[in-house]
């Protein structure tokens, strides 16, 4: 991605700051429909049988293959919070990619390995 590192960090976080302002205002709307998907999305993403990395990179594979750019970007991000390495986000792409072929390759070689990249320096 040919852009500066601060719009990257405009991007980024701008883009899952939108998905988090969007959510408040349907939890203001529909406060038990809203929390009840974030509980269970919560509970889903917990430490069980499944490591919560795992769970960040199937979840990041999914949002590849379904195209879904604030998912893709959110979680990358967790994965990286999470320890994923880059072999393990390229593997993540590549089984997309595998199911979603081309478009799923071409969102995973952009967006997931360039928030991948934004969100690796950040935690350094």
């Amino acid at each position: 991605m040919d852009i500066n590192p601060d719009e990257l960090h405009n991007y980024f976080d701008a883009s899952i700051l939108d998905y988090k302002e969007g959510s408040s205002r349907f939890r203001e709307r529909l406060p038990k429909m809203t929390q009840g998907y974030f509980d269970f999305t919560e509970a889903c993403f917990q430490d069980g049988a499944i490591a919560k990395k795992e769970k960040q990179l199937m979840a990041l594979s999914i949002s590849i293959y379904a195209q879904d750019e604030y998912c893709i970007m959110y979680h990358t991000k967790g994965a990286v919070e999470n320890g994923a390495t880059e072999d393990e986000i390229m593997e993540t792409v590549a089984i997309s990619a595998a199911l979603g072929g081309g478009a799923a390759f071409s969102q995973g070689v952009t967006l997931a390995m360039d928030t991948f990249d934004y969100y690796s320096e950040v935690k350094h």
